[in-house]
């Protein structure tokens, strides 16, 4: 039962936002993603000391006639993007703090909506269910960039963005029907709809996995599916951009290692190596985006396209390695990139440019400021004892066990992310200071806040990853001893 409430907080605050008047809005909306985190915890708690215990899961009839229930479950994966979810929105509430925000009773409202959806999303274990919170997701976040967005193409942007996602969901719902029909119990449940996948033939699980993984694709995104991603993280305003980035984009890699590789392990293992040869394509693609670009947010959205490029690459390999260096680095690129959208919204905002060529010597006026952005991006370059680490190297021995020429070009996302972001680093911090950045002063206390909290998670998970690991472990294993049989002659 008390997974319910991880849905009905969120939701009841963000309908309590609604009402609330003025900076009202925003401490309603903080103090419920700060209880919402202690409900989290409660959970992981309860989840460790027994994972079968009754009050982790709610299964109760929905719509009979379809075989529809509300049934929401915990699994270990899904776990940790909940944990990841509820220690970024606060997070991500608190960073808007400094910021003036027109109508904050609706902008705080549709965060914790977004909030609700995703954490459904994670939870949901039947797949109507699943389907409807993702599109839940959809609607809040549209709004924010729509509403709140910083350019002047923005209903453009945003139109694309909501068509290009929406389109894909259809997919992954027609996937998901035709499964239910061949499903041995007419249900959604995802046990069900788990043994209609394997008992089909293997074209038609090759078509049902690429409906469902054009859906995931586009939401992560992969190449090259990713042509609204740039535009819209960069006309986002930065809250959006960080629920975007940090959060909504590990729904598609959740889909795809939770929901697609269990139903149809056959078309996995046909088509899995072109899905892998794409993520391979874009990694490469994106860094060297990355690298020729002159503003410091279009350039952080392409890394992430190569980041997320790596993890869909290491769950296509389908061993333990890539797995679980895939929920790894879920959570360390949702930790890093909030923290890097965080520190090009405070530069933007002090000097008021996001060019590279215009600024310089921001660490000889702010040296504090230098510190917690040097630990951020070499968390995202994956130094070892950060927390990028630990997920990359497991990815690239899981793809490197798949091929190792893909593993090979699948590494440049290392080189080539120490290239642009420490060039970006000495472009923006280092050097003389100029009329641009002599005036940039001292961090405001909540932007302060949330980049010690970025920087302890980097160096802390870098440092001992072990409890995440021992959360993970059990799910990947079972993954593959349940699939691995279906797709072994």
């Amino acid at each position: 039962m008390i997974t319910a409430l991880l849905i009905g907080l969120p939701l009841l605050a963000g309908l309590l936002a609604l009402f609330v008047k003025g900076e009202g809005a925003k401490k309603v909306a903080l103090g419920a993603a700060l209880l919402e985190l202690v409900l989290s915890f409660a959970v992981l708690y309860l989840f460790k000391k027994d994972p079968q215990n009754e009050q982790l899961f709610i299964n109760t009839p929905w719509i009979q006639h379809f075989g529809i229930h509300f049934h929401l479950q915990l699994s270990g994966i899904g776990l940790c993007l909940v944990l990841l979810t509820t220690v970024l929105t606060p997070l991500i509430i608190i960073s808007s703090y400094s910021r003036e925000i027109k109508n904050p009773s609706l902008f705080y409202s549709l965060v914790l909506f977004m909030q609700m959806a995703l954490v459904g999303v994670f939870l949901a274990h039947d797949g109507f269910l699943f389907y409807i919170f993702w599109e839940l997701a959809l609607i809040p976040i549209w709004f924010i960039c729509l509403m709140w967005g910083e350019s002047k193409n923005n209903s453009k942007i945003t139109f694309k963005f909501f068509i290009y996602t929406l389109f894909g969901s259809l997919f992954m719902l027609a996937g998901l029907i035709y499964l239910y029909y061949h499903s041995p119990e007419r249900n959604w449940s995802w046990e069900n709809l788990q043994a209609g996948g394997m008992s089909l033939p293997e074209a038609k699980q090759g078509l049902v996995f690429w409906a469902m993984f054009l859906a995931f694709a586009v939401k992560m995104p992969v190449f090259p599916f990713h042509t609204w991603q740039p535009d819209t993280y960069t006309s986002s305003p930065t809250t959006g951009t960080m629920l975007l980035s940090g959060i909504m984009l590990k729904m598609g890699t959740f889909g795809l290692l939770f929901w697609l590789m269990p139903m149809v392990p056959l078309g996995i293992a046909k088509w899995g190596s072109t899905a892998i040869g794409l993520s391979v394509v874009g990694i490469v693609y994106a860094s060297c985006m990355a690298i020729v670009q002159k503003d410091l947010k279009r350039l952080i959205a392409y890394s992430s396209i190569a980041h997320i490029g790596l993890i869909a690459a290491g769950i296509l390999a389908f061993n333990a390695q890539g797995l679980q260096g895939a929920v790894m680095q879920m959570l360390a690129h949702g930790i890093n990139v909030v923290g890097l959208f965080l520190i090009v919204d405070i530069i933007s905002r002090q000097t008021g440019t996001r060019e590279i060529a215009k600024l310089g010597g921001i660490r000889n006026v702010n040296p504090r400021f230098a510190m917690l952005y040097l630990i951020v991006l070499l968390g995202a370059v994956a130094l070892p004892l950060t927390n990028g680490f630990v997920g990359e190297f497991l990815l690239i021995s899981g793809v490197y066990k798949f091929n190792a020429w893909m593993s090979a070009f699948a590494g440049l996302t290392i080189i080539l992310g120490a290239v642009y972001m420490l060039r970006s680093y000495q472009g923006v911090m280092l050097g003389e200071t100029n009329n641009v950045t002599a005036s940039f002063g001292a961090l405001k206390t909540n932007e302060t806040i949330v980049l010690f909290v970025v920087a302890a998670l980097i160096i802390g998970l870098g440092v001992y990853p072990k409890p995440l690991m021992d959360l993970i472990g059990p799910d990947v294993q079972e993954l593959l001893n349940s699939v691995k049989p279906a797709v072994t002659p």
